[in-house]
């Protein structure tokens, strides 16, 4: 079994994509997670990748995140488009990786991106509320490489 498969159990994937639900829910916002091995690139960059390999970039409102996970770098990237960067405070991606980070370092992976998932949710909330003619624009599945 490779090092993504063993990253997270069926159960812990069905409750970060039901995190995604809940942070979705009272949002126009759309957050997805992909996580793969490794990469040769520059993490940001493969990235940056990934959100147009997801087609993030199409969301009305330019307000995807994508928490990007290199599980045999022990790296992560939250990736945050136009639209929600312009409007979060500039320390908000540094304060969410730090809420991972320290499951992370503890080996409770599954809990670290829910904590960053539901932060990031109440963030878009609070930018990008639900409005009754919102839909799900993109899959809640989590994605791997």
């Amino acid at each position: 079994m490779s090092l993504v498969e063993e990253f997270l159990t069926k159960d812990e994937e069905q409750e970060i994509i039901e995190a995604i639900r809940i942070a979705e829910k009272n949002t126009s916002g759309e957050i997805r997670v992909h996580i793969e091995a490794t990469t040769d690139k520059d993490h940001f960059e493969r990235a940056l990748e990934v959100f147009h390999l997801l087609k993030m970039f199409n969301t009305k409102d330019e307000n995807g995140v994508l928490i990007y996970v290199a599980v045999e770098d022990h790296k992560f990237v939250i990736y945050g488009d136009k639209g929600i960067n312009n409007v979060v405070d500039k320390d908000f991606w540094d304060s969410t990786k730090n809420i991972m980070q320290n499951h992370f370092k503890n080996a409770d992976f599954k809990q670290g991106l829910v904590d960053g998932i539901l932060k990031a949710g109440e963030e878009l909330k609070a930018h990008f509320p639900w409005s009754i003619d919102d839909e799900n624009e993109l899959s809640n599945e989590i994605s791997k490489g």
